[in-house]
């Protein structure tokens, strides 16, 4: 079972901070391979279909869109010319529920291509096959992988969305190889086809490779880099769900906490776990959490730059003053305050080992993001959904936990540390791979890709509700004291303050990861520090969700774990006013 125990601090970040920069001396010596050079087909999109074959493969169609054809919001350039491939792999029929399957593609092959390869990692329960764009993550990214070039990949994961059940996006839980394609299957199959394909459509492979994905598509580069530690040069996952079965637990176990202080919907007659803890309530904590954590970071401006040295320094039952009856905008009942301190410390089991990592304090939990997840969608068709189909063995009963009704909120309140946990890890018949299994990565200290000379980037936000950032960097340290001074030279994480779950929240989140992860695969510059944007008014994609006292064009440096960004001198709104240094004591 993962340790999940709080994170160490103190003189072992301070030595991990001295082998940050001295494995950034280090990855200069990074291995002389060919510069990537790009070309054009060498054959016609018309015809790819036709001259191309793989085992298991049927391609559905191939056509060319027309420069400036497609336009993606928030994104002021239209696409380039590209050839759009439709396709499957592995048509089945299930054998427990009738149902068909495949793994479910497109591809878009741009004509003027850079030489690289971009499969797109999706989220959620996949289910669809989300347009081959290439997202580079973050909020509100003003350019996508397509538009620089790269040949992208997007796929279903192995299954499609049912559209004929409220559970449509878990049932495919029934079938074991749906499963199994959607823990690590479908990337398995999916990366060496489409590497040939585009080897037949440009006359020559891809010189560089990258994995880019988001939540459970984070989730599939840490699974990835595991599993097949030679496919990629460079992985970027952001709020990655390693752990996303236990996640999962957490979840539920969240909503169980706030459930006794709810009240049904007068609308739909179910409990809302919104009235439990309303964003009132919410902005008050987050404005505690203010108070003790802001200026931690050497800077009070509505930012926590140390997060590590937050969750040392705020205790919401301490912190949050109380009230002795309702809750004002100046206070909470002492019941608010329990249940929420519950939450965030995560479920344990009866002899007090954690289930998951807590979650961490910081003023993000007043943002929408937040109360979306912790509120809504864990007793909704997202985490008691992929709980019920996915993550136990056997799956729950479409008779029983129908999507109907009361019946994913009843499952989730219902959910018993000591009676279903196990059922994460159990294997049953024809159920041959536990949850664990085919959801996590067999090797998370990722030895053999880093060993072939892979490299990760990882961020995570700071108030992301649904994988909390200690697990990540929990795993992290695990991952240091394995690797020791080396480290640097593979691995990177960056923490984004106030970010809820992938983007949003008070955050400045517009950043170029991507870029940083190439720089670092392609010419050895590891990414020292990398700078994010508030995205206001005149953003391609405003954030609703900036204080008011900010900038809105504030730029903030953010710093490899565990270093912090401090305060140096000049603007204080401008990211080049900060420095990274060694977290406080």
């Amino acid at each position: 079972m993962p340790d999940t125990r709080r994170v160490p601090i103190g003189r072992a970040l301070r030595l991990a901070t001295w082998v940050l920069g001295a494995a950034t001396l280090l990855a200069g010596c990074a291995s002389q391979r060919p510069p990537v050079t790009g070309g054009t087909p060498a054959v016609s999109c018309n015809e790819l279909a036709a001259q191309f074959s793989w085992p298991g493969l049927r391609i559905g169609s191939a056509e060319p869109v027309p420069d400036g054809a497609v336009k993606v919001p928030g994104i002021a350039q239209p696409m380039p010319a590209h050839c759009l491939v439709k396709g499957a792999m592995n048509e089945r029929t299930g054998p427990v529920d009738g149902r068909p399957y495949a793994i479910g593609f497109e591809m878009r092959l741009p004509t003027a291509w850079n030489g690289r390869f971009f499969y797109q990692a999706n989220g959620g329960l996949d289910g669809f096959v989300t347009p081959a764009y290439g997202d580079i993550l973050g909020g509100g990214p003003p350019t996508n992988g397509l538009l620089q070039g790269f040949a992208v990949i997007s796929s279903d994961a192995g299954h499609a969305f049912d559209r004929s059940t409220p559970i449509g996006g878990g049932s495919f839980g029934l079938d074991p190889q749906a499963r199994r394609d959607y823990g690590y299957n479908a990337v398995a199959q999916l990366t060496p086809m489409a590497k040939a394909l585009v080897a037949r459509y440009y006359g020559k492979p891809p010189m560089r490779s990258y994995l880019v994905g988001t939540s459970n598509g984070g989730r599939h580069g840490f699974v990835t880099a595991s599993r097949l530690p030679d496919a990629y040069d460079g992985i970027l996952a952001t709020a990655p769900g390693f752990n996303l079965p236990r996640a999962a637990v957490a979840q539920v176990w969240g909503a169980q906490q706030l459930a006794p202080l709810a009240r049904k919907s007068d609308k739909t007659g179910l409990l809302d776990l919104t009235t439990a803890v309303p964003p009132a309530s919410m902005a008050l904590v987050a404005q505690a959490v203010l108070r003790r954590c802001d200026a931690l970071d050497g800077l009070a401006d509505g930012w926590v730059g140390d997060l590590v040295a937050c969750q040392r320094a705020f205790d919401v039952r301490r912190d949050v003053p109380s009230c002795t009856g309702a809750a004002t905008q100046d206070c909470l009942p002492a019941a608010q305050k329990e249940a929420l301190a519950r939450m965030f410390g995560g479920p344990h089991t009866a002899g007090g080992e954690a289930v998951y990592a807590p979650m961490a304090w910081d003023p993000g939990v007043a943002g929408k993001g937040w109360a979306q997840w912790k509120q809504e969608y864990s007793v909704g068709p997202r985490d008691a959904v992929a709980l019920a189909y996915v993550f136990t063995t056997p799956p729950a009963s479409p008779e029983v936990v129908t999507g109907r009704g009361s019946t994913l909120i009843d499952f989730a309140l219902g959910f018993d540390l000591t009676r279903d946990l196990p059922r994460i890890r159990a294997t049953e018949g024809r159920y041959t791979e536990s949850a664990m299994g085919f959801m996590t990565p067999p090797d998370p200290l990722m030895k053999d890709f880093i060993d072939h000379g892979g490299k990760l980037v990882v961020a995570h936000g700071s108030a992301d509700p649904v994988f909390s950032p200690l697990d990540t960097i929990a795993w992290y340290e695990r991952l240091r004291a394995a690797r020791g001074e080396q480290l640097g030279d593979s691995v990177r994480l960056f923490l984004i303050p106030g970010m809820n779950h992938s983007r949003g929240g008070p955050a400045a989140d517009q950043v170029d990861l991507l870029g940083a992860l190439m720089r670092w695969v392609e010419q050895g510059q590891a990414p020292a520090s990398v700078v994010a944007a508030a995205r206001g008014p005149a953003s391609n994609a405003p954030n609703p969700e900036l204080p008011p006292g900010w900038s809105p064009t504030r730029t903030r440096l953010l710093c490899p774990y565990p270093q912090v960004a401090r305060y140096q001198s000049g603007d204080a709104e401008r990211a080049d006013s900060f420095v990274c240094t060694a977290p406080g004591p």
